[in-house]
């Protein structure tokens, strides 16, 4: 059952959630970031192939993923992160940051690492203005205007 569009309301969490807001598809975006390119690969978390099918084609319609041809007879195609995908690694980050803090539970997840010096990264706040780490105590929530 398709739940109503949130595509149209004003805010951008709301949009943002009407493509990304199902969970599969944010598990996608994570093998995805990790490289995984195929179809059998995603497959790996336990997704059912007409819900990956349909998830696959979304993000690409979306722009989130791209599809490319590797393969042909049978055709086979493999999925790529767009610019547009790749900006979703800090979503993805700050999900595993509140995951890993707030869920009980084994924690297999990927580490994130810092390419530039190899140690692990976290997922975090910072004010625009003045460059200063946040904390939540520290946020509060604005009308827009």
């Amino acid at each position: 059952m398709r739940h109503t569009s949130l595509a149209e309301l004003p805010c951008p969490i709301a949009r943002t959630l009407d493509v990304v807001g199902e969970w599969w598809t944010l598990l996608i975006v994570r093998d995805a970031l990790l490289g995984i390119r195929r179809f059998d690969d995603f497959k790996q978390t336990g997704i059912a192939d007409n819900i990956l099918a349909a998830r696959l084609k979304m993000l690409t319609e979306e722009g989130i993923l791209e599809r490319r041809q590797y393969q042909a007879r049978p055709d086979r195609y493999e999925y790529l992160l767009t610019d547009k995908g790749t900006a979703l690694a800090p979503v993805i980050a700050a999900l595993r940051s509140w995951g890993r803090a707030w869920t009980t539970g084994e924690d297999r997840s990927p580490r994130l690492v810092h390419k530039a010096c190899g140690h692990e990264g976290s997922a975090g706040l910072h004010c625009e203005h003045c460059g200063g780490s946040l904390t939540a105590e520290e946020l509060a929530l604005a009308p827009s205007g």
